[in-house]
């Protein structure tokens, strides 16, 4: 891969190097002691009692107990630093810590099976003949201490010393993963830092801090009392999760701003985290701290960040005494012009200036620019300091206030997308949902046709997981053949993981994530490769002609061809190829390397014939599906996960991005466009922004941790996905730039409008693997049953034949749900007349309370109709009862109103 993997070298064992970050460690008196407890019993088997010895399924297994203890445990680290000039942190920086200390600890594993119930021999269960998904490890009752000696970070002329005798204690309470490390694990996380605070030095640019006189340096703490000693529960869950809570082996209850909630808050936010934050945030010794570390920082900030705390505790003492507590407290639009006016000048004398403004937006006139900013400006004194900001920030404001352009009326087509002829004959040798479902609930007690398997096998990428679920679940495991069973459990694993990553990833909440993902995206992206190149050897039989039979060529092989045949290109092609193993990825997105001919690039011109060729065939030839074990929604969501990681720069997440790569690439171009695809669709729905942003962060993606000979040009590769498109790149949209007048975010929008109407066959095929359509938009309204059994009866009378039916149970609600609605309308005509004399003196009699639960009793009636017939409330006397009822509430809200003259409620009516 070209991968700056951690390495030892052969000449000294003393470092390692990733070409991030070089470790260098040195550790002094150690000791170990290791216990080895249980073992084998094969009467403990579970399982069948019949089982053979020979095919027992699991056994007991060892347990393994290492206490350890490290006298002198030291670690340097220098690590390189992207350049933040704002921050004074220049090209070329480093980063470099000095951690030392005393290690001790206890690391305790227990290999046993898992309890596993007897359906677990399922197809969708664990596979409990193979030890990896049989077998679980349990690290319960581990646990390291460090206590520091020396702590230091410094950057540049900046300097971070912890304080010494600082000791971390991690115990892990409970931790069960099985040997995929797919599980859960609960530690508790403790700190103590003696009472004291790390501090921050800083001098001046250009010197260290550590070798910088007293006089020369300025130093604060970092931490408040409260923050320097902690206890808490950390919860990591199977998709890498992180979650907070409050450590169970608390001795002391400690409530306040800082508790476990405060670090939840930060890390994995819920509903109660904005409250806690502006609580600190409006906490103003912990701002007060928080302004000095910044103001060492950089003093521009510093004033920036000191000049916005103090409108919000302005905001907030206006809030309090105006009695605001809820957002609602601001409606309607003159108590939100005082509060507005209160806060840029102190008073109300603003409010007839602001009301104005305010009514524009709510009457959808959107945000008056020249106004919002004549007003900031007479009252807002760092306006002339912040012009330019605030003028777009006003801009801002307005396209977010104004109205949005009303939807276009929508033509429904009269077929569905997999059925237009133009896409329903390139998917003609595909199984649809319905020819799926079909086949594998034909003959449940014979064992599916060996071709059938296959080409489920095939397609499993490519459907839903709860299809894969009821394929499995359908069938028992010796209807399949043994090769395509395998297959397809193992898609339905991934499946089901991408599953419940897919609902949550990104951020901080997830900040172990991408190393789970490693441990099966590895192995998957192997087995996807290794399948591709088995498959193309078998051919299947006609009728479940595969579609990788096609006589269709990909661009991406040719261009493999075409690479490894005999090409003049330049010495430094030649040495890269010689010293690296060239991925798919890189192969396609390097070729801008080879050498020019008459002006023009080899891979030019090849690259124009074969696009050319392509696209003449595409609408003729079949589709063509993948081999990859990952369905094109699979690799959409890990690669979203990945693009959204708070670890963007580490090894893991780029190698995790890099092999996501190089899967899309060794399959067919549609494959590519499938998965851009399926991000900009989110949910089903086609969403152009989501595609933008995601190809934003895939053109900026971070490579660092490779080498720069094996780094990818990402325009390339998207170009190689995208014949006839070119991909907009950022600098020429720059100041000095081809394109510098015109927006990059709008270039990047076309393209992702682009791939998306080009991607509607993929959309097609979904459709027609993933749904069976039992109904078309061609077919007549539903009738209701009540109705339909009227045409019925009338038909019967017309043929001169009298039938006698028993009433059903429909029939029969519907006769009870008509007699109570009319008995409940006759109470109410007898009270009608008093209720209009007298409100209070009707309500006291005996008849109003008859009235009220005669009606209620005609609604759950009613209701009871519903259920049995989800059409009732089409037949007349039903919509006549709903029409009243609703009426009736329309009415009474808008007596209220006027009655408490909300809004313009009262304007509205006297204008009808």
């Amino acid at each position: 891969f070209g991968v700056q993997n951690i390495f030892i070298p052969v000449d000294s064992l003393s470092y390692s190097d990733d070409g991030i970050t070089r470790c260098t460690p040195e550790m002094e008196n150690g000791r170990m002691k290791v216990r080895v407890i249980g073992g084998p019993q094969s009467h403990d088997a579970i399982g069948d009692d019949r089982t053979s010895p020979s095919q027992s399924i699991v056994i007991d297994g060892i347990k393994l107990i290492a206490d350890f203890s490290v006298g002198s445990l030291s670690l340097h680290n220098d690590a390189k630093v992207t350049e933040f000039p704002e921050l004074e942190i220049f090209e070329g920086s480093r980063l470099i810590s000095l951690l030392a200390g005393a290690l001790t600890g206890r690391i305790s594993g227990h290999l046993r099976h898992q309890s596993l119930p007897e359906a677990s021999t399922s197809t969708t269960g664990p596979n409990v003949f193979n030890p990896l998904e049989a077998y679980e490890i349990d690290f319960s009752g581990s646990s390291i201490s460090f206590k520091i000696k020396e702590w230091s970070s410094t950057l540049g002329h900046r300097r971070v010393i912890m304080p010494t005798e600082s000791a971390v204690i991690v115990k892990i309470v409970e931790s069960v993963v099985d040997m995929s490390m797919e599980g859960k694990t609960d530690c508790e996380v403790s700190w103590d830092l003696n009472g004291l605070s790390p501090i921050l030095q800083v001098t001046s640019v250009g010197l260290s801090p550590a070798d910088a006189s007293h006089e020369n340096k300025r130093q604060t703490s970092l931490l408040i009392p409260p923050l320097r000693q902690g206890r808490l529960n950390l919860h990591v869950s199977a998709v890498g999760g992180i979650r907070l809570s409050k450590a169970e082996t608390s001795r002391e209850d400690r409530e306040g701003l800082y508790d476990w909630k405060f670090f939840n808050a930060l890390v994995s936010p819920d509903e109660d985290s904005p409250d806690r934050i502006l609580k600190v945030i409006h906490d103003k010794r912990t701002m007060g701290k928080l302004l000095s570390v910044v103001e060492l920082v950089n003093a521009e900030l510093h004033k920036i960040l000191s000049y916005v705390l103090t409108q919000v505790w302005r905001a907030k003492e206006i809030f309090d005494q105006e009695g605001v507590s809820d957002p609602g407290h601001v409606i309607p639009g003159h108590k939100m012009a005082r509060l507005v006016s209160l806060f840029l000048c102190g008073n109300d004398s603003q409010v007839n200036t602001i009301l104005p403004i305010i009514q524009g937006i709510t009457s959808g006139n959107s945000l008056d620019v020249v106004k919002a900013k004549e007003l900031l400006r007479q009252n807002v004194d760092v306006y002339d300091d912040w012009a330019p900001e605030i003028d777009r920030m006003v801009r801002w404001a307005s396209v977010m206030f104004g109205a949005t352009t009303p939807a276009l009326p929508y033509v429904e087509k009269s077929l569905p997308l997999s059925q237009i002829p133009e896409y329903a004959d390139r998917f003609e040798n595909i199984p649809s949902a319905r020819q799926l479902y079909e086949q594998i609930q034909d003959r449940p007690h014979l064992p599916l046709d060996p071709n059938f398997s296959n080409l489920v096998s095939r397609v499993a990428p490519y459907m839903s997981f709860r299809q894969t679920e009821y394929l499995l679940q359908a069938r028992d495991a010796t209807d399949w053949q043994p090769s395509d069973l395998r297959r397809l459990r193992y898609v339905y694993s991934v499946k089901k993981r991408v599953q419940d990553i897919s609902e949550s990833y990104g951020g901080l909440s997830f900040l172990p994530q991408s190393f789970l993902v490693s441990v099966f995206l590895g192995e998957a992206t192997r087995a996807s490769l290794r399948w591709a190149r088995r498959d193309r050897k078998k051919r299947m039989e006609k009728q479940w002609r595969p579609v990788s039979q096609m006589k269709k060529m990909s661009i991406l092989p040719g261009l493999r061809r075409r690479s490894m045949a005999p090409r003049q290109s330049s010495n430094v092609v030649d040495e890269l190829t010689e010293d690296f193993v060239v991925t798919p990825a890189g192969r396609v997105a390097s070729q801008q390397n080879l050498a020019v001919v008459g002006g023009t690039s080899i891979m030019a011109q090849e690259a124009r014939t074969i696009n050319s060729f392509s696209l003449m065939e595409d609408l003729a030839m079949d589709y063509e599906l993948g081999d990859s074990l990952l369905g094109p929604q699979d690799v959409a969501v890990l690669l979203q996960a990945g693009l959204t990681s708070a670890m963007k720069g580490s090894t893991v997440v780029q190698l995790n991005q890099r092999m996501l790569l190089d899967l899309m690439t060794s399959q067919p171009k549609s494959f590519a466009v499938a998965v851009l695809a399926e991000i900009g669709t989110p949910g089903g729905q086609g969403s152009p922004r989501s595609l933008t942003s995601a190809l934003m962060a895939l053109l900026e993606l971070d490579q660092s941790a490779f080498t720069r000979a094996n780094r990818l040009d990402m325009h390339a590769l998207l170009e190689s996905w995208l014949p006839g498109y070119k991909v907009p790149r950022r600098e020429d949209y720059l100041a000095g730039g081809r394109w510098a007048r015109q927006s990059f975010y709008e270039a990047i929008f076309g393209l992702a409008n682009n791939i998306l109407e080009d991607a509607e066959c993929y959309m097609a095929l979904k459709s027609h693997i993933q749904r069976d359509r039992r109904h078309t938009e061609d077919d007549p309204i539903p009738q209701p049953k009540e109705l339909s059994k009227r045409i019925s009866d009338s038909n019967l009378n017309q043929m001169g034949r009298t039938v006698t039916i028993k009433p059903s149970k429909l029939e029969d609600a519907i006769a009870i749900a008509k007699q109570k609605i009319l008995k409940a309308d006759q109470i109410g005509l007898e009270l009608r007349d008093i209720l209009i004399d007298d409100e209070e003196a009707a309500k006291s009699r005996n008849e109003f309370a008859a009235a009220v639960e005669a009606y209620n009793s005609a609604f759950s009636a009613c209701a009871l109709v519903l259920d049995l017939d989800r059409c009732a409330f089409q037949t007349p006397w039903f919509s006549d009862f709903y029409r009243r009822n609703y009426d009736a509430l329309m009415v009474k809200n808008i007596f209220d109103n006027i009655i408490e003259n909300v809004d313009k409620v009262r304007d509205w009516m006297n204008s009808l």
